[in-house]
Parts: C-alpha cells; structure tokens; sequence
C-alpha cells in the first residue's frame, strides 16, 4: 500500500482520497480507524462517577449481575450492560474473551494454553483471564493478522 501525505497552508480543511482497484476488508479497517472518535466509559468509585480510559482497561467482566472493570490496581463498578460496554469499546482493540468477559487485545503480555482448551491470558498489569474455546480462534486470527495494536 502507497501513502502519500502532502503539508500546504494553501489547503483550507484535512480531505483524504483513497484510491483503490476494488473494496476490501483492508479499506473497511481504514474508514473505521479514521471515523473513530474515543470513547470512554464511566465507572462508579466511591459513590463518586469517574472517566476509564480505554487502554487502562484490562478486561471488562460480569459477575453477580453487576459489570465491572478490571485495571491494574482495582476492579471499577460500571452502570452498563456488558453488551454496551463491547458496543462502545469495540473500536478500542476490545474482543470478547468469553460469555461473561470482554478483554482489551493491546495489554496482552502473553498466552498459556490450559487443559481443557482454553486460553489463559496474562496482562501487562499482571492480572489474568481466560478466553473460552469459543473465542481463541478469532482473538488468534486478529494477532496474527497484525490487527488491533497501538501502531496504526
């Protein structure tokens, strides 16, 4: 792929052309990144609202029909639907590790292979997870594919 970028003052406004033989998946990866705008989520801290940033969050759980965030020091209380949660972190590298979990791809530190076929995920933080059967052959299609990283 070609990138061309050219700096004028003549230019009023920022446009971007593409040119292609024919829509792929690769373009479609490049108008979301480009149509992005981070998102942010709320969590609830001592009866007080606070901001999470995306790339502090390690995973997103639930349990007890609560959802929470798991950080590196802590688990957040957040006052949304699992669901929601991946909806508005999906463009943020998140991918859903198991039924109950939805994890950030970009702090995986490693991988480690359990008994029963699942995989045991370990953060850069030091926490960990496991992504279930279901989900290991789609989170290993995205590493390997060079997807989601910090090196757009």
């Amino acid at each position: 792929m070609k990138v061309n970028i050219e700096i004028d003052d003549s230019h009023e406004e920022t446009s971007i052309t593409i040119k292609a033989r024919e829509w792929t998946e690769e373009l479609e990866e490049i108008i979301s990144i480009i149509k992005k705008r981070k998102q942010r989520v709320f969590g609830i801290e001592n009866d007080q609202t606070i901001v999470l940033h995306p790339d502090e969050i390690d995973f997103v759980f639930a349990q007890n029909r609560k959802v929470y965030a798991a950080m590196e020091n802590c688990n957040i209380e957040i006052k949304m639907k699992l669901y929601e949660v991946e909806q508005v972190l999906k463009g943020d590298h998140f991918m859903r590790f198991s039924k109950s979990v939805v994890g950030n791809i970009n702090n995986i530190d490693r991988f480690e292979l359990s008994f029963n076929g699942n995989l045991c995920v370990y953060f850069h933080s030091g926490n960990k997870e496991y992504i279930s059967r279901k989900y290991v052959s789609s989170i290993k299609e995205v590493l390997t594919k060079g997807g989601p990283t910090d090196d757009y």
